[in-house]
């Protein structure tokens, strides 16, 4: 009876194998097809890895297939990424300059897998923090203190050349960058103040000078005019116009004369011939 009920149950056991098996087989095979497909998402690109190797080609956004177990893939950001850092530098006449660099950059899409390659994911500290205090160093050592405040654009750009040029040499872009106003020492501050003050001064002397020597120009010219009026005044006289004036004189004074004589005392009495009057 025992050996009739193992007989019966080697059929069912070799059944529950072939269960298993078909079972491990399956779960395989949903893990192979689920690795192998990968979804690069938007704004990125996919660096493929074959056993550790990079691979040449680079994957944009989507679906896509890779060989499961011996492919990878790694998701690498190619949006507008942000740098901000505070640089310290020395001016062509040895001043200390502080300021806050900020720049805004992205990869070279169709690059990352050299990025990758050469750089690593690191970039941002391994090469634009550094390539950022390079470029600023190296331009404001050519300008004096005062011009990087004067020619605060020209430095700029400037800046932003140097730097665009560093980073293109590791697959990155330059987009944007912004510097906040150069700071420099207390001393220089001062010193800057006061020959501020100086220069305002001497333009109010020099304002107030040449007031002057207007005003006296004019008071010259004035002269000159007046001159030159009294001179052909004295032209237009003539012995027939004093003549003229002495009568007109004459006539405004008998014409003022009230009819009675002066009153004199000690003196002569003035004669009137009555008889010529009449």
């Amino acid at each position: 009876m025992d050996s009739e009920k193992v007989v019966n149950m080697v059929p069912k056991l070799k059944m529950n194998k072939s269960f298993i098996t078909f079972g491990i087989v399956l779960v395989l095979l949903v893990i192979l097809a689920l690795d192998a497909f990968v979804i690069v998402n938007a704004g990125q690109r996919g660096i493929v890895l074959q056993l550790g190797a990079v691979r040449p080609v680079v994957l944009t956004e989507g679906l896509h297939f890779k060989i499961p177990f011996i492919q990878s893939v790694i998701p690498v950001d190619v949006r507008v990424q942000k740098s901000q850092s505070d640089q310290t530098a020395a001016s062509k006449d040895l001043q200390i300059v502080t300021t806050t660099v900020a720049v805004n950059f992205h990869l070279e899409p169709n690059q990352v897998n050299s990025l990758y390659q050469s750089v690593g994911l690191s970039y941002g500290e391994r090469i634009v923090d550094p390539a950022i205090g390079e470029a600023v160093k190296a331009i404001t050592a050519q300008y004096t203190a005062e011009e990087l405040i004067s020619k605060r654009s020209e430095v700029s750009a400037k800046i932003k050349e140097t730097l665009s040029s560093k980073l293109a040499t590791y697959y990155m872009i330059l987009d944007e960058i912004n510097i906040t106003e150069f700071k420099f020492s207390v001393e220089f501050n001062n010193a800057i103040e006061q020959k501020q003050i100086a220069e305002q001064q001497a333009l109010k002397a020099n304002l107030d000078l040449q007031r002057i020597e207007i005003e006296a120009k004019q008071k010259i010219e004035q002269a000159k005019a007046e001159a030159e009026s009294l001179r052909l005044q004295k032209q237009e006289v003539t012995p027939e116009l004093v003549k003229l004036r002495e009568i007109e004189a004459e006539m405004k004074a008998i014409e003022k004369w009230d009819g009675k004589l002066p009153n004199v005392t000690g003196g002569a009495v003035p004669f009137i011939d009555v008889n010529n009057g009449q």
